[in-house]
């Protein structure tokens, strides 16, 4: 756990960022290090292509902690399944995909 003076960061946030270069960032914290108040953050999106895929250094004051989102239709859950894959996180892919068959059999009920 790690604050940025406005929120507490923990391992796993979704972080909104801009780099050295003024570059635009979203990636989630991997790790923390609160001696030094350097987050590693692994990039998914960015202005520079070449950072996509990265785990990099960002000072805790750089970034600005997403809001957790409620995921509300099938569309929602297949992006994020998607981003699941694309960053490896087998968890959150797991979870992911049991909500879906749990949204797929309610719907099958219903009709």
């Amino acid at each position: 756990m790690l604050s940025n003076n406005t929120t507490i960061l923990n391992t796993g946030d979704w972080i909104k960022a801009e780099s050295w270069d003024g570059e635009l960032i979203i990636g989630y914290v991997e790790a923390l290090s609160s001696i030094e108040g350097v987050l590693k953050v692994k990039v998914v999106k960015s202005d520079n292509d070449q950072t996509v895929g990265k785990t990099i250094p960002i000072l805790s004051q750089q970034v600005k902690k997403m809001p957790v989102s409620n995921v509300t239709n099938k569309a929602q859950l297949e992006f994020l399944l998607d981003l699941a894959l694309s960053t490896g996180d087998k968890e959150w892919f797991l979870a992911l995909s049991s909500e879906l068959n749990a949204m797929k059999q309610l719907a099958n009920r219903v009709h």
